[in-house]
């Protein structure tokens, strides 16, 4: 019976953690809001990027490694609009099981800037966000030498 319970109260998390999401304006504040431990990875990408699946499974076997200390969220730069393609592609990259939202806005400058003053719309782009409120971030394909970078400290 218990164990009927745990499934049951677990199941909105499940449902929720591979469903595609709009990403607007309004709700990149909570995004980059620092995570109360450990760090957070905003994985951007888009559906014409050749090195985005590469850096998107690299930062999933990071962060299943250490799962208790990031937080892994994927971004699509592309229009909420091709709902379909981004689902298919995250699917066929394994990373369903990951949060994951798609740019919901006319102008995607606009929340290119908002997520990232610093950033020129390039992909892939992972953005760092600290539990000490610290952030960086890396564009193109991750190097072995960034990936052990993103790793959490001991």
């Amino acid at each position: 019976m218990k164990r009927w319970l745990a499934i049951l109260l677990l199941l909105p998390a499940i449902a929720t953690a591979g469903s595609l999401q709009p990403l607007t304006p309004t709700d990149v504040p909570a995004l980059l809001a620092p995570p109360a431990h450990g760090e957070r990875l905003i994985a951007l990408w888009a559906l014409d990027c050749a090195y985005c699946e590469p850096n998107l499974q690299a930062l999933a076997r990071l962060q299943q490694a250490h799962p208790q200390a990031i937080e892994l969220v994927t971004v699509a730069t592309d229009d909420m609009g091709h709902h379909d393609a981004i689902e298919k592609r995250l699917r066929a990259a394994g990373m369903a099981a990951w949060p994951a939202r798609a740019y919901a806005e006319a102008a995607p400058e606009r929340l290119n800037y908002l997520l990232d003053p610093q950033w020129g719309g390039e992909t892939p782009r992972v953005l760092v966000i600290r539990a000490d409120s610290s952030r960086q971030g890396f564009s193109g394909e991750l190097t072995a030498k960034q990936l052990q970078a993103l790793a959490p400290k001991p």
